[in-house]
Order: C-alpha cells, then structure tokens, then sequence
C-alpha cells in the first residue's frame, strides 16, 4: 500500500467518523427545542438537561476534531508559513506535528482513558445539577476522540513526508462549505445578473482560497517563475 493510499483510506475513516458524530447537532436540536417548551409552556423543566447538552455538544466536538483536521479546517494563525514553499511547509508542519501534536495528543489518550476508566468503576453521576445523568458514557468519547485524532494526525505526517518527496502536497477531501451554499443561493436569485453572480463568486473563491494558504503560496510560486 503507497502513501497516497494509506493518506487517503485514513482522511476517508476521519471523513466519515466526522459526518456519523455530526448527527448529534439534530440531537442536541431536538433536546434544547422540548426543554423549551417544557420550561416556558409547560412550566415543567427538566433539571438534567443542562449536563445532557453539555454531553451531547461536547461529544460532537471532539468526534468531529478528526474529521476537521482531515479537511485542513482547524483555525491556524501563519505570518511566514503562507509565504514558503509546499517543502518547506511540510517540513515545519512535520516538526510541529512530532513536537507538540504527538506527544499532546497521546496525552490526552492516556488521561481520558484514566479518567473513563474510574468513572466507570465507580458508576460516576453529574454533581453539577440535581439528579445529574450519568456521565460515564461521556467520559469514554474522550479517549475515542484522541484515538481517531492520532490516527488522522499519523496520515498527516505521512502527507508531509509525501509532500517532501514530490514537492507538492497530496489532495484532500473536499465537502459542501458555506461558499457552496452562496453559489447556490446567488444562482437562484432574480436580482442578481449572471455578471454580478460570477464576480462575487470570483471574489469569494479568492478569499477562501486565501484562507487556506492556497493562492497566496501559488502567486509567489508563479511569481518567482516569471522572468
């Protein structure tokens, strides 16, 4: 099996684990919108909704870290990064990974699994409110979490180490994202000419593009190629 390959059937387990762990926002929907009505038309609230929410939300944030990072979608501060070339962004992204990443998130594998173990030896409840849920089940995404994070963080080594090689950085996957929606929205609009919607998607593209230190590193890259 080459590198692209195992980069790929890793970013697809990520993908998907991501999108399963996502249904939790129709959950956590579907919960807030009956404590609402329980609380102000019944007049009957539920006291542990509260660490129910919490639960839910925070399962959905840390089942979903694998899936974002899969996709290049973790928020990133670069002043130099963005300016260097694909070899040199593997390189620092490689150093970064095996410095911090690896040993932060083995860390927290260990810890999670620390913490999911005695609370389920000791059938541990929520003491935040009254007749607090159990919070074992809770306890245990933790480490499930940080597994499948290592897993996409190990692909992503191999990306670099890809990326050095060739020169140039594998591909990732792609998924719908709010500049699809503006597409969609603007091409069925009855205000907006077809002149109009192409240049503000044009507009949009470039800062997206931008974002994800994409076209700034491809203008330098065809600047330094013009004689």
């Amino acid at each position: 099996m080459n590198a692209r390959r195992v980069i790929g059937t890793v970013d697809q387990v990520s993908y998907w684990s991501g999108k399963a762990a996502a249904w939790l926002i129709v959950a956590l929907t579907f919960v807030v919108a009956m404590e609402v009505f329980k609380r102000y038309i019944l007049n009957a609230p539920t006291a542990w909704i509260f660490d129910f929410n919490n639960m839910l939300y925070g399962s959905l944030f840390m089942l979903c870290g694998a899936y974002t990072l899969a996709l290049g979608g973790h928020v990133r501060a670069d002043f130099v990064y963005i300016y260097m070339k694909p070899r040199g962004q593997a390189t620092m992204d490689l150093i970064l990974y095996l410095l911090f990443f690896i040993p932060g998130i083995l860390g927290l594998i260990y810890a999670g699994y620390d913490y999911a173990a005695i609370s389920w030896r000791i059938g541990e409840h929520s003491t935040v409110t009254a007749e607090g849920p159990p919070v074992y089940h809770f306890k245990s995404v933790i480490p499930i979490a940080g597994l499948l994070v290592m897993l996409q963080g190990l692909a992503e080594i191999v990306r670099c180490v890809e990326c050095l090689r060739t020169g140039a950085w594998p591909s990732r996957l792609e998924d719908v994202e709010e500049i699809d929606v503006i597409e969609t929205q603007l091409s069925r609009s009855e205000y907006v000419d077809e002149e109009s919607r192409r240049q503000a998607m044009e507009g949009a593209h470039a800062i997206d593009e931008a974002a994800r230190h994409r076209s700034v590193v491809d203008d330098t890259e065809r600047q330094s190629r013009t004689p």
